[in-house]
């Protein structure tokens, strides 16, 4: 990415699982931010010359020798700098103060106590008074650097809070970033603005402007493939790019016989209805549905579905005469999800079909201007470019579609149950009002059977999993809390209308410890 024109955040990467919500606390006020992990910091703050820094958490503990720190260059600009959890214990022991291990961690909700006034909670909590945050770790500061003062403390935290307001470094042993600390985001704001003074510049219109100078430089007149699922993400895409580069786009529907009820022909109609763009529309279900039958293993589906991806694109290319760029419509959380972001410490949590490059023989680079969007950021853009409401608010699909909702091997007949008792669960939704009040809701055919009794018969069919969560950027999420009559006709329902299916469950687990998808 080249050097922003905007007020920007350094966030240097620890590897925690949730450095990039930092990143969109610091975005959703308006202010541009890059992840950068620490091994290539020091040349990122040289290049991005911010006017703040935030150090984020992550699972290593400062006490192991070789463990990771943060650029000295960081400490002697003089800039402000907020670290968090880990950010905090190296913050602590490079300016010389102690970090040991083997005290009584933390990990989960927490309350803290505010012991004197901050430039960083100003306006937001008050001496004196307990407030809720959200904590993990186990390490802790045990002495403070010299210049710090303590500002909360928590029951397993003595230094919940300590800054150096002098010198504008603030560090928190809780992480604010998440949405378990509620009074969190607003400290993210006191920081960047208050402290660090930095300009709400950064908008949806602003990065449109500057994604299609860039889509510009990079293709220039060679001819992009596009892989369009049909659903926001590479859709969006789609429409940035054809505002760049025009006619040089052509777009691949790929049907992998793996979507949902009806949608290639509703992506299809809805396309080329609304958009003067090429559009190719591939029937390749039986090469898909192929490949995966019997395949149990969820990583080796993700990874049989995006070299099949590849194969069909190739063919596409050459039957256009060739492309220079493969474009998808990749986001963070594909990234963080599927390897340590850009070479940072993170652990692997899934693989993601889209994500890690193409094989060479290709001959072909990837475009991928959402990359660094969260999934909000990219409706926000969606509406920038003028989609329609009903379709930027369409509940996310995964690109290895229902493969994934199927744990166990793929076959045919229990795609065909999935889709129909899904399709059913998601016009309940609708008629109760609830669609746009949901992140995410779809049905996972589990591969169990169960007794039942339907009739005066004994039936032994499978078990359906319905889930549905709330969330803002897929980071962390919470179910929905449906109430019981709804979930009640929602498998009354399904077990009437769809053959297969005896016995539907709820999921109610969260993100973390959960993932959202179920493979």
């Amino acid at each position: 990415m080249s050097t922003p024109t905007h007020s920007t955040v350094l966030i240097i990467d620890f590897g925690s699982q949730v450095t990039q919500l930092i990143a969109r606390r610091v975005r959703e006020a308006g202010v541009y931010s890059e992840v950068i992990p620490f091994q290539n910091a020091e040349a990122a703050f040289q290049r991005l010359k911010p006017k703040a820094v935030i150090l984020s958490g992550g699972p290593d503990s400062v006490t192991r020798e070789g463990s990771p720190r943060a650029p000295q260059v960081i400490f002697d600009s003089g800039l402000p700098i907020m670290s968090i959890c880990y950010g905090q214990q190296t913050t602590a022991l490079q300016l010389g103060g102690v970090v040991e291990g083997g005290h009584a961690a933390e990990f989960g909700r927490a309350e803290i106590t505010i012991k004197e006034k901050s430039a960083l909670f100003e306006g937001v909590w008050d001496v004196g008074q307990n407030y809720p945050v959200w904590m993990s770790h186990g390490d802790r500061v045990t002495q403070l650097p010299a210049g710090f003062t303590v500002k909360a403390t928590s029951e397993n935290a003595p230094f919940a809070i300590a800054s150096d307001e002098a010198r504008k470094i603030f560090t928190t042993m809780f992480h604010p970033e998440v949405v378990h600390t509620p009074d969190g985001a607003k400290l993210i704001r006191n920081f960047i603005f208050n402290v660090a003074g930095c300009k709400a510049d950064w908008t949806m219109k602003a990065f449109r402007e500057e994604a299609i100078a860039k889509i510009r430089a990079q293709v220039g007149k060679g001819r992009v493939l596009c892989g369009l699922s049909g659903g926001v993400d590479s859709s969006v895409a789609a429409v940035l790019i054809h505002e760049a580069v025009g006619d040089q786009l052509t777009c691949v529907l790929v049907d992998h016989g793996l979507m949902r009820q009806n949608e290639a022909a509703d992506v299809v109609e809805m396309f080329r209805k609304a958009y003067n763009m090429p559009l190719v529309h591939v029937d390749a279900a039986d090469e898909f549905i192929g490949a995966l039958e019997g395949e149990q293993d969820p990583e080796k589906k993700r990874k049989t579905i995006g070299r099949l991806f590849i194969d069909v694109f190739e063919r596409e290319a050459r039957k256009i005469g060739g492309a220079d760029f493969l474009a998808q419509g990749t986001l963070y959380p594909d990234v963080i999800e599927s390897v340590s972001f850009t070479g940072g410490p993170s652990v692997t949590i899934k693989s993601h079909h889209n994500v890690g490059g193409l094989p060479d023989r290709m001959n072909m680079k990837l475009v991928e201007p959402l990359r660094d969007l969260f999934k909000d950021e990219v409706r926000a853009l969606g509406k920038e470019l003028g989609l329609p409401d009903h379709f930027i608010g369409r509940h996310p699909f995964p690109g290895p579609g229902l493969a994934i909702r199927l744990p166990g091997g793929v076959t045919r007949e229990k795609l065909d149950i999935l889709r129909k008792a899904d399709a059913i669960y998601i016009d309940e939704i609708r008629k109760a009002g609830l669609y746009d009040k949901i992140w995410q809701a779809f049905s996972v055919l589990l591969p169990v059977h169960t007794v039942g009794v339907m009739g005066d018969g004994r039936t032994y069919d499978r078990v359906l999993a319905l889930r549905a969560v709330t969330s803002v950027d897929g980071m962390t999420a919470d179910f929905y809390p449906f109430d019981m009559n709804f979930l009640g006709r929602a498998a009354t329902r399904i077990i009437n209308e769809v053959k297969g299916v005896s016995r539907v469950v709820y999921d109610v687990t969260s993100k973390p410890p959960g993932t959202i998808e179920w493979e």
